[in-house]
């Protein structure tokens, strides 16, 4: 899969480590025991700390049981997906390692060590303090109700954004779908019978919360009509 960036103001790797932690709703947990994958059974502390909740029942109660200390060695993953249907919807997999322990009457996972996966392939370290220190992106919580309301009650802006894509990126595509919004722009995914390639379109301001994303969108519309680009054929939306 192919990514082009027109922007270099995208989330730091930190940034979208935290924003995955604030939003997905499930996680695998492995540990020595086994494999669990809990849902809705993890939340997430200022200081980027995960508490879990996992069942009586689970190989992650199991662990806690035999584990030497009752501190098993732990690898939680969790994934970032796209809430836009669409192919290869998983965009990026978190995996933190590290130890679980019982704080008070709350199971937490202190991490040692975090990587970002990439859909490209890259696998990207994100330093503990920063991941502690950084705060979900303003977007994160209401990305899936932005890209889905985009996807199904405007696909004729969405059409309208390719415009200010390059006709060469365009060559093949039959279909433009919405893939990420963040505070630095929107991201689409252009799909081809048998590829697909993201192109990311940075807004002309970064968005401090939800309110603003009206007029960033307003104004990547009206740069891509006054845009000389067009495209040999429509894209299905």
């Amino acid at each position: 899969m192919g990514v082009r960036h027109s922007s270099t103001a995208v989330p730091t790797a930190a940034a979208r480590a935290r924003s995955v932690l604030a939003t997905a709703w499930s996680c695998a947990v492995t540990t020595e025991i086994g494999k669990d994958e809990l849902v809705g059974a993890h939340s997430v502390t200022e200081d980027g700390r995960i508490r879990l909740s996992p069942p009586e029942d689970s190989a992650l109660a199991a662990a806690l049981i035999c584990a030497p200390r009752g501190e098993p060695s732990t690898l939680l993953e969790f994934a970032d997906v796209a809430p836009v249907p669409l192919r290869d919807r998983i965009r990026a997999r978190l995996w933190l390692s590290g130890a679980l322990a019982y704080d008070g009457e709350h199971l937490v996972f202190e991490p040692t060590c975090a990587v970002l996966h990439e859909a490209t392939g890259e696998r990207v370290g994100v330093e503990l303090d920063e991941l502690a220190l950084t705060v979900p992106d303003p977007l994160a919580e209401a990305e899936s109700r932005l890209l889905t309301h985009l996807a199904d009650a405007h696909p004729d802006a969405v059409e309208q954004l390719t415009r200010l894509i390059s006709p060469d990126s365009l060559q093949g595509v039959v279909r433009v779908r919405p893939l990420a919004i963040d505070m630095h722009g929107i991201s689409l995914r252009l799909e081809r019978a048998r590829s697909q390639a993201d192109v990311r379109l940075p807004f002309h301001q970064t968005v401090e919360d939800v309110t603003q994303v009206t007029d960033c969108m307003h104004a990547l519309l009206m740069k891509a009509r006054l845009s000389t680009t067009r495209r040999g054929r429509p894209v299905g939306g």
